[in-house]
């Protein structure tokens, strides 16, 4: 039997080799995965007072082994790429984002060509000077991410955008001619693709990276294309 009691702040370490957490139905674990909204700080289990805190959740993350000094050089050189470029990924995936449901407001044939041609040229203005200075490699990298905060390869995006993005893509990354487009991004079958996922959730745990969290859109946003 476990019964709440008290609300008493006080955090005690005990073994209870009696008591199997995953398995047993009355134990503090199961207990705690039922009532974790009303859990107080201490429990009663058969008699026996136990003092429980309750702590954040942790995240842990392998730390990659390398087999030489020149492997984990690569390595450093891949985190400062990815940490560079992934901001750019996390704008396209917005803007994608919003364009898409912008889209979907408007049924006038003139009107959306109109307003794709607006958002060109925005994309060029706030971003073109710097995606051009990205390396080769950096936009091999920046593809891999568009996919991931996507969904899809930056092939199929043009594909479907094809009267801009296809103008944009190549006008501003005209230097990044042999780069893959239809590349997907892969971290649980390409070891490249792994390294970078490591690099980003370290990065997001140390609060050097925010995670992009898809955005929701309602008319309001676009209150010029519901007049």
């Amino acid at each position: 039997m476990i019964q709440v009691f008290g609300r008493l702040i006080v955090v005690v370490s005990i073994l209870l080799p009696a008591l199997t957490f995953a398995q047993s139905e009355d134990s503090i674990f199961s207990y705690q995965q039922k009532n974790r909204r009303d859990l107080s700080r201490g429990l009663v289990i058969d008699g026996d007072t136990i003092s429980l805190q309750i702590l954040d959740e942790v995240l842990l993350f392998d730390e990659p082994s390398f087999s030489s000094a020149e492997a984990r050089r690569r390595y450093e050189i891949l985190k400062r790429k990815v940490i560079k470029v992934y901001p750019y990924a996390v704008i396209a995936g917005d803007k994608l984002d919003s364009l898409n449901f912008a889209l979907s407001l408007i049924s006038k044939k003139k009107q959306r060509k109109r307003y794709i041609k607006e958002f060109q040229s925005y994309l060029e203005e706030e971003f073109a000077d710097q995606l051009k200075k990205l390396t080769r490699s950096e936009g091999q990298i920046l593809n891999k991410l568009i996919y991931r905060e996507t969904g899809r390869s930056t092939y199929e995006l043009i594909k479907d955008h094809r009267s801009f993005l296809k103008a944009f893509w190549y006008n501003t990354m005209a230097n990044f001619y042999d780069i893959s487009l239809k590349r997907p991004y892969q971290p649980d079958s390409d070891e490249e693709d792994e390294l970078i996922e490591i690099i980003l959730n370290k990065a997001f745990l140390e609060g050097k990276l925010k995670e992009r969290e898809p955005k929701v859109f309602t008319k309001d946003d676009f209150p010029e294309l519901v007049r």
